[in-house]
């Protein structure tokens, strides 16, 4: 359970930022949470999902699972084991449960499946973030994703 003071808007400066909220919120969960992650490419997904892994205290390294849709991290501590899952290729919640992830024992990061949640849990928690887009509007390009750019994380809970 995420406690409420991190409900809310905040600015990451850095990628290490990033990290250090996961880790920081990595420590307070527990089996059976679902956090849905939703922002853009280069947002700071995965980063923010590294820094999970290491306050869940689970095995690394930790990557975006875009081609193998799903990975499991198992727990080097005796805490959950973390399923790190990528929606962005599924069609539907249907094939999302057809991954047979333990949500129950486990803590499930989804990244891109916040039309999915709803239909696989009662409550969750929703984390957008958002990443700078260039003066016109238009996203940052491709080479600059990864530049160590302000971010702005919004986490809220969320229940059906």
């Amino acid at each position: 359970m995420i406690d409420p003071a991190f409900l809310g808007r905040r600015e990451i400066a850095t990628s290490d930022d990033m990290e250090h909220l996961g880790l920081v919120i990595g420590e307070q969960l527990e089996p059976g949470d679902l956090l849905v992650l939703t922002g853009p490419l280069g947002a700071g997904k995965t980063t923010f999902t590294r820094g999970l892994a290491e306050g869940l205290g689970v095995r690394g390294p930790v990557q975006s699972p875009t081609f193998v849709i799903a990975r499991t991290h198992p727990s080097l501590v005796g805490r959950a084991p973390l399923v790190h899952v990528d929606a962005y290729r599924l069609g539907s919640a249907a094939e999302l449960d057809d991954l047979d992830i333990d949500f129950a024992r486990s803590v499930v990061v989804v990244e891109w499946g916040r039309d999915m949640a709803s239909s696989i849990a009662d409550g969750w928690w929703d984390i957008e973030l958002e990443r700078p887009v260039g003066a016109a509007g238009d996203d940052v390009a491709d080479e600059d994703l990864d530049a160590d750019a302000p971010r702005t994380v919004i986490i809220e809970r969320v229940e059906r």
